[in-house]
């Protein structure tokens, strides 16, 4: 009961974020469930978007089994809008992501994107990040390495056995941060040798975020939380 009222939530998000959506554009699309919900409906709907531009070899393939033309990031200059779900979303509209294990093309889309719209159900909110373990994409050379450099922040890391992202490339889980400076902490990480990409999306956060509730969709921007 709880999965189908989650996806039920998660849904309605989806079906909340049409509302941008313009006949002949070129979007950009995440990962992860939330976001196959937005693709199916954008079938259902019939909108005519011109072509998509997407985070992974998953929702690639969605996006094509429906009739939706898939192009390669590099063919375009923006986007004028890039919807995708997330793992947490603090009161500012900064992110956890990469549960799914496509940050590194989510960061991509994401700063190619005038607007990032990001769709969640209610249970993604919470006051301060890192409740759900913070991923880190790396070189496999430098896992080790990277996993002391977070094991000395506190957090208790995990590699993902048997998981290689898109890319080709190892993926930790850093649990039992509290991450209260999260754009701090994102480019601390980023700098660290052997780090492709860390899921803190921070210094680029959501322009705003769909939040279904049992209550209906509330919108959430950096500037002010609340119903829209």
């Amino acid at each position: 009961m709880l999965t189908s009222s989650n996806d039920a939530l998660k849904r309605l998000a989806a079906h909340e974020a049409l509302q941008f959506l313009k006949p002949g554009m070129v979007l950009g699309v995440g990962t992860g469930s939330t976001v196959n919900h937005f693709i199916a409906l954008i079938h259902a709907h019939q909108i005519a978007i011109d072509a998509a531009v997407s985070s992974s070899n998953a929702s690639s393939e969605l996006l094509r089994s429906l009739g939706i033309r898939v192009i390669d990031p590099n063919t375009v200059e923006h986007l004028p809008l890039y919807v995708d779900g997330a793992d947490e979303v603090d009161p500012q509209c900064r992110l956890i992501k990469g549960g799914g294990g496509a940050l590194t093309r989510e960061k991509i889309l994401a700063d190619l994107a005038e607007r990032f719209v990001c769709i969640v159900d209610e249970a993604k909110c919470v006051p301060v990040l890192g409740g759900f373990p913070l991923p880190i994409e790396v070189l496999a050379l430098a896992r080790a390495q990277v996993t002391r450099k977070l094991e000395a922040l506190g957090a208790k890391v995990r590699v993902r056995e048997g998981f290689l992202s898109d890319n080709g490339h190892p993926i930790i889980d850093a649990a039992g941060l509290s991450i209260d400076d999260p754009v701090s902490l994102e480019a601390t990480i980023n700098q660290w040798p052997g780090v492709v990409s860390v899921g803190l999306f921070a210094a680029r956060a959501a322009n705003l975020v769909l939040v279904a509730g049992k209550a209906g969709v509330r919108t959430l921007t950096p500037e002010r939380q609340g119903d829209s």
